[in-house]
């Protein structure tokens, strides 16, 4: 097992956008919850699963910072006393920028966090209330300048394209204050509408001015210029960063590797069974109260789907699906499994052939979808 993933999900306000396991904050019983995460760990460790060699932890959400400091620190105490964190690789934390005061930044960096990911979304303030975010523009300034302060180098922040009334020139303006903040690492993401949001039902009733197809790619293409014009290189579809300053979490999900879900509503992928744990708190923390793992839902992997998700995974990396580790994994070559799938993709120019290697052509990455589909049965 290569990483670790913690949900929290408390949140002080609902984004409408957001389709994640969350609540509202208040009234939640929030340091019980924290216990429980605990008592999950210990039971996965009784099951015989071993936490030794863990790459990475990554706290989610949710919104971990909606924790207080003292929340924080016994969250943070409890996955030291489990896992060793100063041999991980890397532990994040996602953030929000108007709730990471210094004092919390203190209290993660002296648990042993060494990212931040940020989710700023826009730079736009007007933007940001209509999606329902509680910051202002001027908020990431000021918290990526205390996270350097408090110690913090390996820093992120996410953005999001394809906004309700976003235009081409708020965008704009949206990279060039992003990138103005020299950090080493970028996510940009163009608006999915999930149903079970306030964005889904708004566009239900028609009232929910997106942007057209031709407008979002162009966003995107944006993204991709004004990133590689600055130095960050996509490594993923959708994410950007200096040289070793890839997020290694984020890796172990598209490279197909094993990691732990833990919380209310996360997933996992440990021994070749991938599972959802229990998504309301109160049975979450029911169960593990009782000394039971909170799993909804167990799918043991069938070779056939771990290759698929080989494929449609490995390719949203810049660097592609590699075929001798594909036959290493799975004992057969990929030209017999997906040759035919393959070869027509390179005859669309959707994907190229590169030494050991197949990935998106540029073309590819915007019909990214398409590809993938090619390789699900």
């Amino acid at each position: 097992m290569r990483g670790m993933y913690i949900h929290i999900p408390f949140c002080h306000q609902i984004c409408h956008y957001c389709d994640f396991n969350k609540v509202f904050f208040k009234n939640q019983p929030v340091d019980a919850y924290i216990e429980s995460i605990g008592q999950e760990l210990a039971v996965m460790r009784q099951e015989g699963i071993s936490f030794k060699g863990l790459e990475t932890v990554f706290l989610g959400g949710g919104t971990p910072t909606s924790l207080s400091e003292q929340q924080l620190d016994r969250l943070l105490a409890i996955v030291n006393e489990y896992v060793d964190v100063p041999s991980l690789t890397e532990f994040s934390t996602e953030a929000n920028p108007d709730e990471l005061t210094y004092g919390k930044l203190k209290v993660l960096k002296n648990g042993g966090v060494d990212r931040l990911s940020i989710g700023v979304q826009s730079f736009d303030t007007e933007l940001l209330k209509k999606i329902g975010r509680t910051h202002n523009a001027d908020d990431p300034v000021r918290v990526i300048a205390d996270a350097r302060k408090a110690g913090f180098e390996n820093m992120s922040i996410d953005l999001i394209y394809g906004l309700p009334g976003q235009t081409i020139a708020q965008w704009q303006d949206t990279l060039n204050k992003a990138l103005a903040l020299d950090l080493p690492h970028y996510s940009g993401y163009s608006l999915i509408v999930e149903p079970k949001t306030v964005f889904y039902n708004l566009m239900n009733k028609g009232r929910l001015p997106l942007p057209g197809e031709d407008i979002e790619a162009e966003m995107f293409a944006m993204l991709m210029d004004h990133m590689d014009q600055h130095g960050r290189k996509r490594y993923e579809i959708s994410n950007f960063a200096d040289p070793g300053y890839e997020s290694i979490h984020n890796l172990i999900y598209w490279e197909n590797a094993t990691y732990a879900g833990v919380g209310a509503g996360a997933h996992g992928y440990v021994n070749g069974e991938r599972y959802s744990n229990i998504g309301p708190i109160v049975k979450y923390m029911e169960k593990t109260a009782a000394g039971e793992r909170p799993i909804q839902q167990r799918h043991l992997v069938t070779e056939t789907e771990a290759m698929e998700e080989e494929m449609f995974l490995g390719l949203r990396t810049a660097k592609g699906v590699s075929f001798s580790l594909f036959e290493k994994k799975f004992g057969q070559s990929l030209e017999t499994v997906y040759g035919d799938a393959i070869e027509q993709l390179v005859q669309d120019g959707l994907v190229e052939r590169s030494d050991d290697r197949v990935k998106l052509t540029r073309i590819g990455v915007f019909r990214g979808n398409e590809v993938f589909q090619q390789f699900l049965a």
